[in-house]
């Protein structure tokens, strides 16, 4: 009987098929309409542009304000969750984890309707309060995606760590701050990424919450909507650098704190 056998490169062929039809040629036709004109010919003007229009300035700077806060709000209530579940000796503790998963199981229209009408209960007019509401409809949108990565990693932390701290005079905290929490850092970084990223660019929730004309998301659309596919191709190559340039930079943070902690260790 003739047993298939495929080589390492073989396997990587429809991968490789998928990102040159789907990521690299995308790429390429988003980067010549961003660097040339409704005649063709090469300009630098959308870039130009894109800094000197003070409505994209104010639209990204309101999209990033938007998305640190999200992102520190659920920090602070990812973290000690996270930290009590992994921590714990709970009997229902996969139970717990449940409860925190089930939302994303639940229809994402449905959840910001019902998030919608309690805002509107609450505060009696929605639309006088449009950042916070912004930042209560993302955190309660992507909290589970910062719980979950730093409760992996924490989960996984060598306890007999902590232990050797203690043994050597430290006391809780000291052993958090210089053990548990530089150990945490790839799951907060994972978190961090998960939500600051597109927080930054999701209109869907504000759209939903208020106008949401003030997000990079829905003002690149605006652009492509009005045939404005040069404009709006430059806001999304500057929006992608970016984020590049976040993963970079919160990768560097991994590596330093790593580094850290491995000179506190020894």
């Amino acid at each position: 009987m003739h047993v298939l056998k495929f080589s390492r490169k073989s396997l990587g062929i429809p991968y490789a098929v998928f990102l040159v039809l789907f990521v690299a040629l995308p790429l390429l036709v988003l980067l010549y309409y961003a660097f040339t004109n409704g005649q063709g010919h090469f300009t630098v003007a959308n870039l130009t542009g894109f800094f000197t229009d003070p409505n994209t300035l104010g639209t990204l700077c309101y999209s990033l304000a938007v998305a640190f806060v999200t992102t520190l709000v659920c920090l602070l209530l990812a973290y000690p969750a996270a930290y009590i579940l992994a921590t714990s000796h709970l009997k229902r503790k996969q139970v717990l984890i449940l409860l925190f998963i089930m939302p994303m199981w639940i229809n994402f229209s449905l959840r910001i309707t019902a998030l919608k009408e309690l805002l509107t209960v609450f505060e009696g007019n929605l639309a006088r309060f449009p950042f916070t509401n912004a930042v209560v409809g993302m955190t309660y949108d992507f909290l589970p995606f910062m719980i979950l990565p730093i409760y992996n990693t924490l989960s996984r932390l060598d306890g007999s760590l902590i232990e050797a701290a203690k043994d050597l005079g430290a006391n809780d905290v000291s052993a958090f701050l210089k053990i548990t929490l530089p150990l945490s850092v790839p799951g907060i970084v994972s978190g961090v990424s998960m939500v600051f990223l597109p927080a930054m660019t999701n209109y869907v929730v504000l759209d939903m919450l208020y106008n949401s004309t003030y997000i990079m998301g829905s003002l690149i659309g605006s652009y492509f909507s009005a045939y404005n596919w040069h404009g709006g191709s430059m806001i999304a190559l500057i929006l992608l650098a970016i984020i590049i340039l976040f993963t970079l930079l919160t990768r560097g943070m991994e590596d330093d704190n790593q580094n850290a902690v491995g000179g506190a260790l020894l």
